[in-house]
């Protein structure tokens, strides 16, 4: 019953434009924007009541997070995953993006090499240019049925003495995958052979379906904790993006005073209003999340079902992860760029796949985290984009 009311909230539009969102403002009015990985839902109402007694406070000084924040994410992690983890290991920065790029900018010397899987999060394309480091691009395997695999035989060849970091996405943005525990394992154990420091971006990590659990890489063991910096968010999880609050969890203590330490004078802490939403978040969020994912695993069979029966040219990859949907358009005949197309015919806009590196030509990235009616709205405007090839529009 509390699940079919969840249903229903997300089923309710709510009208973005004209509020500031990067997603909802960056195209004609006419556009529906299934881009960004910004959900078109509201956040819980424990989040909102939290912050709405913090507001009436009315003080809104230099903030430090609640040692009650710290304990919520200590316990989190043990609730979810049975790791174990100090309160010192937490570190706070304003978003993920900052954490993997402080990190390459604390553990690595130029000209060192960074690992990173690809196709994948075009932020983490651009760090080895940040930080003056070699890119080592290892493009995960597409097979035939459009599940991605790693390749080690090859992940052995690209990594060599010089690979410092490993910037790691997992669950996997945009192919959909949550990783096994024995392919994590496999690249633990060449991250150890290396001595290789892994920067794990886990954001999408409650967002995994089927009834299949996340697995944090550093919780494998101690060795690879002791060389991991995870990163993890409320703001993905609760749609909370623009209150900007990331977690470092850096059990290494050597590893986290140099993420400190790079932090210094650069990165400033989350706001006030970022640690109230936060704590209310993990401390009572939790049915809210629950009727949520079931709410998007609908979302992901509706827009598997819709592809396989009315998009035929195109082909979607298995969805284990994420609310984001990875469609291969290289053999629907679509002349030029795929998201420019559905664009340009369908009034739809997405990610171009090509944004997210080498394996990225020919697809785009479709956001699914949005009311149905809407989700299925934008596949309408695909169809017809696609039909209009043979009527000669466009």
């Amino acid at each position: 019953m509390e699940h079919a009311q969840h249903g229903e909230a997300f089923d309710r539009i709510i009208d973005r434009r004209d509020t500031d969102s990067i997603k909802w403002s960056h195209y004609d009015r006419d556009v529906l924007p299934m881009w960004v990985a910004d959900m078109d839902f509201t956040s819980p109402e424990p989040v909102l009541a939290a912050l709405r007694e913090r507001i009436d406070h009315g003080v809104f000084g230099y903030p430090v997070p609640a040692s009650a924040l710290r304990r919520a994410v200590v316990e989190r992690l043990h609730r979810l995953y049975q790791w174990d983890v100090t309160e010192e290991s937490v570190v706070f920065s304003p978003n993920v993006v900052v954490g993997f790029n402080l990190a390459a900018r604390a553990f690595t010397s130029p000209g060192d090499g960074l690992l990173i899987q690809t196709p994948i999060y075009f932020p983490i394309l651009r760090v080895p240019g940040n930080a003056n480091l070699q890119a080592q691009h290892l493009e995960l395997t597409r097979c035939q049925d459009g599940y991605y695999e790693i390749d080690f035989d090859r992940l052995e060849r690209t990594m060599t003495r010089k690979t410092s970091l490993f910037i790691l996405c997992n669950p996997h943005n945009p192919v959909g995958r949550a990783f096994t525990r024995q392919e994590l394992e496999r690249m633990a154990e060449a991250c150890v052979r290396h001595n290789t420091i892994i920067c794990a971006d886990e954001i999408h990590a409650d967002f995994v379906y089927d009834g299949k659990a996340h697995l944090p890489i550093a919780s494998i063991g101690p060795e690879i904790e002791q060389r991991t910096i995870t990163l993890i968010a409320p703001t993905k999880t609760y749609n909370l993006a623009g209150l900007s609050c990331a977690i470092a969890v850096i059990p290494n203590r050597e590893l986290r005073e140099g993420f400190v330490e790079a932090k210094r004078g650069l990165v400033s802490s989350p706001g006030a209003l970022a640690y109230t939403a936060a704590l209310a978040a993990f401390q009572h969020g939790s049915d809210w999340l629950a009727g949520l994912l079931s709410y998007l695993q609908t979302n992901r069979d509706v827009l598997t079902t819709y592809v396989a029966e009315h998009l035929p040219e195109l082909h979607i990859s298995p969805i284990e992860a994420t609310y984001l949907a990875w469609l291969d358009c290289r053999r629907a005949g679509i002349p030029g760029n795929p998201q420019e197309f559905f664009l340009r015919n369908g009034r739809v806009a997405f990610n171009d796949g090509a944004a997210f590196g080498p394996g990225g030509d020919g697809f785009v990235r479709l956001n699914f985290g949005c009311p149905r009616s809407v989700l299925l709205d934008g596949l309408d405007r695909m169809r017809r984009a696609l039909d209009s090839r043979s009527s000669g529009a466009g």
